[in-house]
This record gives C-alpha cells, structure tokens and sequence, in this order.
C-alpha cells in the first residue's frame, strides 16, 4: 500500500506497488493459461480489493493497481472463456494480514480517513473468512461463473 494522494507518490513506489499488485498478477495469470488450455479449462480467482471499485486511504498507487486488476480478470474471462478457463475476483476489505507493516508511511490525511472507517465499519477479516470465497469460485459450483467481482468486505464496500 501507499497511503499517499497524487501530488505525494513518488515514482519509485508507484512503480513498486504496480509491479507487486498487477505486473504480478499479469505474470502469474499469463503462465497458467497454457496449462489451463492444454488441461480444457479451468479457474483462475484472483484476490483483488475493495480499493478495486473505488478509492480510499490505502493510496492512489494501490487504488490504481486493484482497478487494474480488474480489467486483467475481466479480459481474462472475455478471451479465454471459451477455451473453458473462468476468471474471477475476490475483492475483501481489510484483512487481518500484516500488509500494513509493509506499507509506506500514511499521510495525515490518509490516517484520519482510515481511522473514521475503522471507527464505523465491521473489524477486519481473519484470512480464513476470505478463503471460503475463493474456494468458491475456484470449485464446479461456480462453473457458470466468469468475470465475476465477489465483495467479501464484511460491508465496507457500503462505505
């Protein structure tokens, strides 16, 4: 994450969390395929972010990065859908992951926004919780599923 506005992301963290949340993505997506195609089908789910449909104090680069991912899993679904590959995104809210440990200091702006939310919103999600979701989407019971955006954000997708 890179809880910072336009004007304050510098060039190397932008690049950073574009590298990491979508090139990644891309990569990993782009390598399965192939497997996929030779096996007829199959279920890529991708774990996106409620910061996917919209934007918020985790940051312009991080909000960017999710709304590109989504493009990804949409593009996906529409191109390879008939080789029977199926692509979907979870999109959780805050996770009990440590991602924050790792983020880039938080402007004032971004803490004050990030603590009214957690102030008025449902705790974060134990990883556990989102994994039922992806487990979903992967199995035949989703066989009919492809493009598909699941919020599983306990609500914060409301906010």
């Amino acid at each position: 994450m890179d809880p910072t506005a336009l004007d304050e992301v510098d060039d190397e963290t932008w690049n950073r969390v574009l590298d990491v949340n979508l090139t990644g993505v891309m990569r990993l997506t782009r390598a399965v395929i192939p497997i996929m195609k030779e096996h007829g089908g199959g279920a890529i789910v991708t774990v996106a972010s409620k910061a996917s449909l919209g934007a918020g104090a985790s940051g312009v680069a991080y909000a960017a990065s999710k709304h590109g991912v989504i493009g990804l899993v949409k593009s996906v679904a529409y191109f390879y859908g008939p080789d029977r590959i199926r692509s979907n995104a979870v999109l959780p809210g805050p996770v009990e992951t440590g991602i924050g440990a790792t983020a880039s200091p938080a402007s004032d702006w971004a803490m004050q926004r990030a603590m009214l939310s957690m102030a008025t919103m449902a705790a974060p999600a134990q990883p556990d919780q989102i994994s039922s979701g992806v487990s979903w989407l992967a199995s035949d019971e989703a066989s009919n599923v492809n493009g598909a955006l699941v919020s599983d954000d306990g609500g914060w997708s409301t906010a």
